[in-house]
C-alpha cells in the first residue's frame, strides 16, 4: 500500500482542567482544631506542537484529529498538593503552519526542537491553607480548578525548501530532481505522475540546498483546477523559483512562452499567507528535453525571447545529464545569495508589558437583554467565577470581598445599579446586594457560612408567614378579653 502523503489538518485540542484545592482541618490527639491544611490542585497539561524533523506529513492528525492533555489531580489534607496533568506532545514537521479557524496566522513553526504551546492548561484552585488570613482563620472552603483552554486549529505543512521547480505536468520536474540528488520519484510518462511534493537535497561545491517540486501546476491552479492549489503553499518559502518548460511536448497550442506566462499568472494570482510576494523571488528558466532535436532547436529560438526579460537560462536533458552540472552550481549561487541577505536570527527575547496605570483589569456595561441589568467583563471576574463553589456559602462571600477590592461594586454602584440588579459575569447571573466592605473583621460562622450573606434589608416568605400568625394571635387574644 502506498503512503499517503498529508499536508492540511484540522485538529481539537483539550488541555487539562486544574485540580480542586482541598478544604480540610487539622486533626489530632489533643487538638481538635489544628487549622487549615487543605493542598492546592494540580495545575493541568498543556498541548504543545513541537517541531521533529523525523515526521514529514501531517497523516497522523488526518486520522486522529482529537487530542487532550492530563488533568491536574485535586489537594489533599496535609498540605499535600495535587499532580501536575500530563503535557501532551504533538510531533509536527519542520515547516508547519499554525491557523485560527478564520485563516489568521498564529504560528509559524520551522527549525528543529521548536515548540508551541496551542492550548494552556487550567490552573489548579487553591486549598484553604492557602486561603487563610487574619480575617479568615479557617476557610471552610477552597477554590475550583479552572478549565483547560479547549481550541480548534488548522496544521498546514509548507515545505522548508530553497529551490521550487514548477512546470506544466510532465514536463520533467520528476526526472530533474531525480539526477540532481538522491531522491527517487515516480516517473511515467503520463500526466499527473506527481501527486504529492517531492524533496531532495542537492549538493554543488560546497553548498548544499533543498529542492521541491509543485505537482500538477495547470492554468486555473489559484482557483482550485487541478492539484496547483494544495500545492503551490510549498513554494511560499523557496529562494529560487525554476521554470521547469518541456521543450519537446506534442501538444497543440503549447510553446515554452505560453506555458511560463500562465505559470507567471498562476502564481501573480497567489498570495502567500506568510508574508512577501512571489513574484519578487529570483527566476532561472530550464528548457528540459534538449536530447530531442526539435526540442533543441526550439530552446535556440526562444533563449532570445527568454534573455530579454531578464531570465537566466539553461539548457538541459536528464536523459544525457547536459548542463545539469552548471544548472546545480547556478543554482547554489542564488542559494547562498538569498542566504546571506537574511538577518541573522535573533535570540528569544521575553517580553514583559505592565498593565496600563489606569487599566482597571474589568468593564461594567448595560445588558441589552435585561432591562436594568449589567454585565461584568474582565480576565479576573471571569476567572473568579469559575473558580467559586456556588454551593458554598462561604466561597460566595470571598467572591465578594474579592470583587469589591477590585472595584466592582463600587463601578456598579456609579452607573446606577440598585439592589436586586442582575449583574451577569462569565456564565453567571445573580441579583446584585451591596456587600460590607472588605478588610473588615468577621464575625464568627459555622464552616462554609458566611453570616454577611443573611443581613438584608428584605423580609423573607417564612418571616412574612410568622408575622401573620403572630398578628392573628393577637387578634384572637384581644377578642376573648372583651367576651
Amino acid at each position: 500500500m502506498a503512503s499517503r502523503f498529508v499536508d492540511r489538518a484540522v485538529i481539537h485540542l483539550a488541555a487539562g482542567n486544574g485540580g480542586n484545592g482541598c478544604a480540610s482541618v487539622h486533626r489530632e490527639k489533643f487538638k481538635p482544631l489544628g487549622g487549615p491544611d487543605g493542598g492546592n490542585g494540580g495545575n493541568g497539561g498543556d498541548v504543545v506542537l513541537v517541531v521533529d524533523p523525523g515526521v514529514h506529513t501531517l497523516l497522523d492528525f488526518h486520522f486522529r484529529p482529537h487530542a487532550r492533555a492530563g488533568n491536574g489531580k485535586q489537594g489533599q489534607g496535609g498540605h499535600r498538593a495535587g499532580a501536575a496533568g500530563e503535557p501532551l506532545e504533538l510531533r509536527v514537521p519542520d515547516g508547519t503552519v499554525v491557523l485560527a479557524e478564520d485563516g489568521e496566522l498564529i504560528a509559524d513553526l520551522t527549525g528543529p526542537g521548536t515548540t508551541f504551546v496551542a492550548a494552556k492548561g487550567g490552573r489548579g484552585g487553591l486549598g484553604n491553607a492557602a486561603l487563610a488570613s487574619r480575617a479568615r482563620k479557617a476557610p471552610g472552603f477552597a477554590l475550583l480548578g479552572e478549565p483547560g483552554q479547549a481550541r480548534d486549529l488548522v496544521l498546514e505543512l509548507r515545505s522548508v525548501a530553497d529551490v521550487g521547480l514548477l512546470g506544466f505536468p510532465s514536463a520533467g520536474k520528476s526526472s530533474l530532481i531525480s539526477v540532481l540528488s538522491a531522491a527517487r520519484p515516480k516517473i511515467a510518462d503520463y500526466p499527473f505522475t506527481t501527486l504529492v511534493p517531492n524533496l531532495g537535497v542537492v549538493t554543488a561545491g560546497e553548498t548544499v540546498f533543498t529542492m521541491a517540486d509543485v505537482p500538477g501546476l495547470i492554468p486555473g491552479a489559484s482557483a482550485g483546477k487541478g492539484l496547483g492549489l494544495d500545492f503551490l503553499r510549498h513554494i511560499e518559502r523557496c529562494a529560487v523559483l525554476v521554470h521547469v518548460i518541456d521543450c519537446a511536448t506534442y501538444e497543440a497550442g503549447r510553446d515554452p512562452m505560453s506555458d511560463m506566462d500562465a505559470l507567471e499568472d498562476e502564481l501573480a494570482q497567489y498570495t502567500p499567507s506568510l508574508g512577501g510576494e512571489l513574484a519578487q523571488r529570483p527566476r532561472i528558466v530550464v528548457l528540459n528535453k534538449v536530447d530531442v532535436p526539435e526540442a533543441a532547436e526550439l530552446a535556440e529560438l526562444v533563449r532570445p525571447d527568454l534573455a530579454a526579460r531578464g531570465l537566466r537560462v539553461f539548457e538541459v536533458s536528464t536523459a544525457t545529464r547536459q548542463g545539469l552540472k552548471e544548472l546545480s552550481y547556478a543554482l547554489a549561487a542564488v542559494v547562498e545569495e538569498y542566504r546571506a541577505e537574511q538577518p541573522a536570527a535573533a535570540p528569544t527575547k521575553v517580553v514583559v508589558r505592565p498593565a496600563a496605570v489606569d487599566d482597571s483589569g474589568f468593564t461594567v456595561e448595560p445588558d441589552p437583554e435585561e432591562p436594568g441589568g449589567f454585565i461584568v467583563r474582565g480576565p479576573r471576574p471571569e476567572r473568579w467565577i469559575r473558580q467559586t463553589d456556588f454551593g458554598n456559602d462561604e466561597a460566595i462571600g470571598y467572591l465578594a470581598d474579592r470583587l469589591n477590592r477590585l472595584g466592582v461594586e463600587e463601578e456598579l454602584a456609579r452607573q446606577g445599579a440598585q439592589p436586586g440588579s442582575p449583574v451577569t459575569i462569565g456564565d453567571r447571573t445573580f441579583e446584585w446586594e451591596p456587600s460590607t466592605p472588605a478588610g473588615v473583621a468577621m464575625r464568627m460562622s459555622g464552616r462554609g457560612t458566611d453570616t454577611r450573606l443573611e443581613e438584608h434589608g428584605r423580609v423573607g416568605a417564612a418571616e412574612r408567614k410568622e408575622a401573620r400568625r403572630l398578628r392573628r394571635e393577637s387578634t384572637s387574644d384581644e377578642d376573648a378579653e372583651r367576651e
